[in-house]
């Protein structure tokens, strides 16, 4: 079920991106906000299916969907449960979650092979779509992929493990969850955080502050937000790995200090069997689709012109 939305606080900025593209897709009784962009030229019309990472939503591809609209490529990209203009339930959150949420919305609206492009934990959704469901997948764009929606007990020393432990806590908490919260969304504090894990400073402009901002003041986001931070961590990204069948591009940030280029080698082992490209973009940090768009999509259109046969 789809209907046109009221909210157009996500418009993006570009001329051929405008918020009557957006529409609402139900799902399991919530709203998905979601947009499709058909190609602009004569071209394969490849469905590229956009996954945002954490905390973002449709408006952090505005600089990418036009170059590759214009090359030829059908796209829909779509927030997340939990997250931008889509429903903000208090349930349990997991990658497996999204996971349905990714099949169902191919099914019902896409309904042909696709590559799923991802950042971060969208990026891990992305690999899941395509080695779990490879009747669905052509491939995928893996952008500086987390290595699971949480990070494991054993990958932290036991001091950050302790701090990780009690900052879950106090956001979780009836008592410190919303003063926490309320502290981690400030505008301020999103923009600090966008300076550590943006290398481009000059992107980080107050539409993107807002992005950001905004959905943090619907109902319901601080336990999203306290219910991911204490969700399972997810598949192991060598287990995933194991069962590829389909091509990937992978393109990793190498200034990243959320998901450091190390985690990269995984890829780069598995390359060696499997048909991955590995790419690393030079000063550049988390979100390289927004950091230096300019290289991001010059790399995934070359690489899409293999499918184009």
């Amino acid at each position: 079920m789809t209907e046109n939305p009221t909210d157009d606080r996500q418009s993006l900025s570009n001329p051929k991106l405008n918020p009557e593209s957006f529409a609402l897709w139900t799902w399991h009784g919530y709203s998905i906000k979601y947009v499709k962009y058909d190609a602009a030229v004569d071209g394969t019309g490849i469905p590229l299916v956009l996954i945002h990472g954490f905390g973002a939503s449709i408006g952090h591809w505005k600089k990418n969907i036009p170059a590759w609209v214009d090359a030829g490529y059908q796209v829909f990209a779509l927030d997340l449960l939990g997250f931008g203009g889509s429903a903000k339930p208090t349930i349990a959150y997991s990658l497996e979650l999204w996971q349905e949420l990714l099949r169902d919305f191919h099914q019902e609206l896409i309904q042909k092979p696709a590559i799923f492009v991802g950042n971060s934990i969208g990026a891990l959704l992305a690999l899941m779509m395509t080695t779990d469901d490879p009747d669905l997948a052509i491939g995928a764009v893996l952008l500086n992929a987390a290595g699971g929606l949480n990070h494991r007990p054993d990958e932290l020393n036991p001091p950050l493990r302790l701090l990780m432990a009690t900052f879950a806590k106090l956001v979780s908490s009836e008592l410190t969850g919303k003063f926490v919260f309320n502290q981690v969304r400030k505008k301020r504090n999103i923009r600090n955080s966008l300076r550590q894990v943006y290398r481009n400073h000059q992107a980080i402009d107050d539409e993107l502050v807002d992005m950001l901002y905004q959905p943090s003041c619907d109902e319901g986001a601080q336990k999203v937000f306290a219910s991911i931070l204490t969700a399972p961590a997810g598949p192991q990204t060598s287990d995933l790995l194991a069962k590829l069948t389909r091509p990937l591009l992978v393109l990793w940030g190498d200034a990243d200090p959320w998901t450091p280029i190390n985690g990269a080698k995984v890829y780069t082992e598995a390359s060696k069997t499997k048909d991955i490209q590995v790419i690393p973009i030079p000063n550049t940090g988390h979100c390289p689709h927004d950091d230096r768009p300019e290289i991001v999509n010059a790399l995934v259109i070359h690489w899409l012109q293999r499918f184009n046969k």
